[in-house]
């Protein structure tokens, strides 16, 4: 046989791999990629979360995800696509932005997010829940809402309830997140502080990037600014934060050999030092924005089409009441710090 025949039936074989992997892969993927067209849709044109509307519209559509042709591109899209998500998150982010915030709110927000991520896992053992269950919760409400739920679901133990649990942190993370851009304006009102610390306060409690920055400039321009620097710095504390989450489990499963960093985690961090030395073009930045965006809610609404009304529904009181407590000990542990400073 000659080497040009040779080629010619590898490259044979590896067409009729690809064919394979698109054909199995296609249609579950091209199912979540429509329901998240459709929940952008609802979010631009009628207002409310996009996360949300695409959780709700996937889960209209389970029996997907249970038999057919269309499941293994459905858990494609909850996982890889979430992790390519997740790494491009690293473009909205510089180290310019952080450093714009002073020493006071860098210290509050990293205190904040040590000590809710510590109360939530400790509150989740005392009501009876699992140690992975309290540090899903507490940290996607400590950092970054939903984002932050996917994150740190991928580098837990995928026990038997994970995708419920996920799926139901970001639900609940989503519904307090548009509760609280609602009541914190009016709350922090009471205390008459200033625009500043109006800003930081907001931007240090509300779960969602959008919903921070709809309660700051519904205050006032220099509160919007604020209020973005700092979500910004605790969107941030994403990286070290499943650093550290990875590195435990993992060591903890599988020894040593698995202690190697995420790929997604490698993107993320890389991205973030080069936004931050401004080499990447801003038209290519916002495409990286919108290709994480689009990856984002892909990956909700594959998570939602996973998930059972009957599963959520076994999650229980203990939980919601979890989820709850972890977001008024944030929210009572910034406003503190900043009526102090103030």
């Amino acid at each position: 046989m000659t080497e040009l025949a040779a080629n010619r039936i590898s490259l044979t074989r590896r067409s009729a791999a690809a064919v394979a992997v698109l054909r199995d892969y296609f249609p579950g993927v091209l199912a979540s990629v429509i329901i998240a067209i459709a929940a952008t849709f609802l979010s631009e044109h009628y207002g409310g979360p996009v996360m949300l509307f695409a959780l709700l519209l996937g889960m209209a559509f389970y029996f997907l995800s249970q038999e057919g042709r269309c499941v293994p591109g459905i858990e494609l899209a909850s996982k890889r696509v979430l992790r390519v998500a997740v790494g491009l998150l690293g473009a909205q982010i510089t180290i310019a932005e952080i450093m714009k915030l002073g020493p006071t709110p860098v210290i509050t927000v990293i205190g904040a997010v040590i000590l809710t991520i510590l109360f939530g896992t400790l509150t989740a053992r005392v009501m009876g829940l699992s140690r992975p269950f309290g540090i899903l919760t507490s940290g996607a409400v400590a950092i970054c809402g939903a984002s932050a739920a996917l994150a740190i679901s991928s580098v837990l133990p995928k026990g038997d309830n994970h995708e419920r649990d996920t799926v139901f942190t970001v639900i609940g993370v989503t519904a307090l997140s548009t509760v609280a851009m609602i009541v914190y304006p009016l709350v922090i009102a009471a205390f008459h502080l200033d625009h500043a610390a109006v800003g930081m306060f907001l931007g240090g409690t509300i779960h969602d990037v959008a919903q921070v920055v709809g309660a700051g400039f519904s205050v006032s321009e220099e509160t919007g600014n604020v209020a973005t620097f700092t979500k910004l710095l605790r969107v941030a504390m994403l990286l070290p934060v499943v650093v550290a989450l990875s590195y435990v489990f993992r060591a903890h499963h599988v020894g040593k050999a698995g202690r190697q960093l995420p790929g997604f985690l490698v993107v993320f961090a890389v991205l973030v030092v080069l936004n931050s030395t401004g080499i990447i073009p801003p038209a290519v930045l916002l495409v990286l924005k919108n290709v994480s965006r689009w990856c984002l809610v892909t990956a909700i609404a594959a998570l939602g089409m996973k998930t059972s009304l009957k599963a959520m529904a076994d999650v229980g009181g203990r939980a919601i009441a979890l989820i709850v407590a972890e977001t008024l000990f944030l929210a009572i542990l910034v406003l503190a710090v900043v009526v102090w400073k103030a």
